[in-house]
């Protein structure tokens, strides 16, 4: 399933050839649900593990045209781990003391600690996909963020940091159909502004972004997987596999416990 979802380094990603409604080779819900439910319990372990071994960081971006379904993807994949090991940071247009500083100051500001899984829900990658959509500043600037980027995670990684990134790839029929479900649900209308619209007629922009951010991004020490999202079930397990074979590549290893409390008689 991976090879399947990952965007090869050097290689075009081919948003256009990779099918949103793509089960993955799952029957259904009851089997893709059953998978989830094997995975949570190893994810649980590897980032306790993790933790405990306090030498390496996990860094997960996500991203997602609007109504892609990125707070259901780390509301489910993240179900029962310990939220002490794990920092979610929503990234949203930049403004005060971000505002002045380059593009990178607020990422690299929250970036995983050792020991910590972090999730970042949007991420550096707006200021190659939003900003170049919207024009906000011109292509002599936005288009060497990319030699930028590729760098910036390559010390990522040489310090500790293993960088998975994941974009979910939703049809124009998907999206119109979540946002029409948040305006008509009370529950869900917070969610939704007036500028997702105006977005949304710029979707082959946005996906001709999309296309070449993954293009030029995908490193070997910092993938992109893109995983069909029109479906949650299947979105939840692709997302949790993913996770998991990387945090098993890494093998973390709790600490050696100290010598001297070996034996140790608690009274």
């Amino acid at each position: 399933m991976l090879d399947k979802l990952l965007v090869r380094p050097g290689h075009k990603a081919n948003l256009s050839d990779r099918d949103p409604t793509d089960k993955l080779g799952l029957s259904g819900k009851p089997q893709g649900r059953k998978q989830l439910d094997q995975l949570l319990p190893k994810l649980d372990d590897l980032q306790a593990r993790l933790a405990g071994e306090a030498s390496r960081g996990v860094l997960l971006v996500l991203q997602a045209m609007d109504a892609g379904g990125k707070d259901g993807t780390i509301r489910s994949v993240f179900t029962g781990v310990n939220p002490q090991g794990v920092r979610i940071t929503s990234f949203k247009a930049p403004g005060g003391r971000e505002a002045q500083q380059d593009y990178l100051w607020r990422v690299h500001q929250v970036c995983p600690a050792r020991g910590e899984i972090a999730i970042f829900n949007r991420s550096h990658y707006e200021d190659v996909l939003v900003v170049r959509v919207h024009g906000l500043v011109p292509e002599e600037r936005w288009r060497p963020r990319y030699q930028h980027i590729r760098e910036f995670e390559r010390v990522l990684h040489d310090e500790g940091t293993t960088i998975i990134k994941v974009m979910l790839h939703i049809s124009a029929e998907e999206q119109r159909v979540r946002m029409q479900e948040r305006i008509d649900d009370p529950a869900k209308g917070w969610k939704f502004r007036a500028g997702d619209l105006d977005d949304r007629k710029r979707w082959d922009d946005f996906q001709a972004a999309y296309e070449e951010a993954l293009t030029e991004t995908s490193t070997d020490w910092a993938p992109w997987y893109v995983v069909p999202g029109d479906r949650n079930w299947v979105r939840d397990v692709a997302v949790a596999k993913i996770l998991v074979h990387h945090l098993t590549q890494l093998d973390p290893q709790y600490p050696k416990i100290d010598p001297a409390i070996v034996g140790t008689k608690v009274v």
